[in-house]
């Protein structure tokens, strides 16, 4: 098994299909930050073949997971040809899409029939006003439950994610909690993360996983449960008499770098081995000059065996440390 410099193993892999997105969260792609995003031209972009040459090279390597992400990636054309190319490489166990479920309602059915079995949703709040304001865009979270219901009757399992800031969305966090027990769904919490360099990000408007489990529990009691595998990101619970689960991620106040066996690959070939990285190594580069198989497995190797990336717990010594981040949106979440 491949591991890194803190003997963390390789096993899993967030592939970028497209930096572009057809949303402005706050969070993530502020449309107020007065930058203007400059998005890769498709020759810039791995291709279909090139991403599934490299995601067989990973598994070769240890990689056991892959999630799809972007940008957003229902915006690739042809995303469900890519599910299934990468659904019939050999020991890939587990192949998952992150989306924000503005295009599920429409690509749910050939995803379901390319193979995909799971799928992520990001929604951060059911109020028709606030989460417009969220998204930047005006849509409407009727949409996205909308296609939530039409993944289920394709027979996806789906999760859903919800960032939480403090004066944003944290009203929500209970008809969240509510709305998908009743639905038998899957809801996870994510703390408001220093990604990037244009979100703002500040340490008071971080709702700790502790607060939003003591605020669930006065009204929903919930009981803990064992982790999945090495490496869960999500502490899970089980709301009580219920088979439905909510989990809570994290990253700022209980960093869990120390076991974190994710690498991710942008959209133009880069891998990165932490969420807060500064530098890629280029990949497609070397594809593209001619590079071998061999060639390609030792420079993902060098670069995994290398790693002493610990950024949260760093963070977490030091809340107020700064430094040139690649956007979420470049390399997903």
């Amino acid at each position: 098994m491949l591991t890194d410099m803190l003997n963390r193993p390789l096993l899993d892999l967030r592939i970028s299909v497209t930096d572009r997105c057809n949303f402005r969260c706050t969070y993530c792609m502020p449309a107020d930050n007065g930058q203007k995003y400059c998005f890769m031209n498709r020759s810039e972009l791995m291709t279909f073949e090139e991403i599934t040459r490299l995601a067989r090279l990973f598994v070769s390597l240890g990689v056991r997971k892959i999630r799809l992400t972007g940008g957003e990636p229902l915006l690739r054309k042809d995303i469900d040809q890519l599910v299934a190319m990468l659904h019939q490489i050999d020991g890939l166990e587990d192949l998952s899409v992150t989306t924000n479920g503005f295009l599920l309602k429409r690509y749910a059915a050939p995803l379901k029939k390319a193979g995909l079995s799971r799928i992520n949703v990001s929604l951060d709040a059911l109020d028709p006003e606030i989460f417009p304001a969220i998204n930047g865009v005006g849509a409407k979270p009727a949409r996205i439950l909308e296609g939530i219901e039409e993944a289920i009757r394709q027979g996806i399992k789906v999760k859903v994610n919800m960032v939480v800031k403090k004066g944003m969305n944290d009203s929500q966090i209970l008809p969240m909690a509510a709305y998908f027990k009743e639905k038998g769904i899957s809801l996870r919490f994510i703390e408001f993360m220093d990604v990037g360099s244009l979100n703002g990000w500040k340490l008071d408007e971080v709702v700790t996983s502790k607060e939003i489990l003591n605020m669930i529990s006065k009204e929903m009691p919930l009981e803990p449960l064992k982790e999945n595998y090495y490496g869960e990101v999500a502490k899970r619970y089980r709301y009580k008499g219920t088979d439905t689960e909510v989990g809570f991620i994290s990253s700022v106040s209980q960093p869990f770098c120390g076991d974190c066996t994710r690498l991710r690959l942008s959209a133009d070939g880069k891998i990165y081995t932490c969420l807060f990285a500064a530098q890629g190594t280029d990949l497609l580069g070397a594809i593209r000059e001619g590079a071998s198989d061999e060639m390609l497995a030792a420079r993902i190797a060098g670069v995994w065996q290398n790693r002493v990336d610990r950024y949260s717990q760093e963070r977490g010594k030091n809340p107020t440390m700064k430094g040139k981040r690649i956007e979420m949106s470049y390399i997903g979440g």
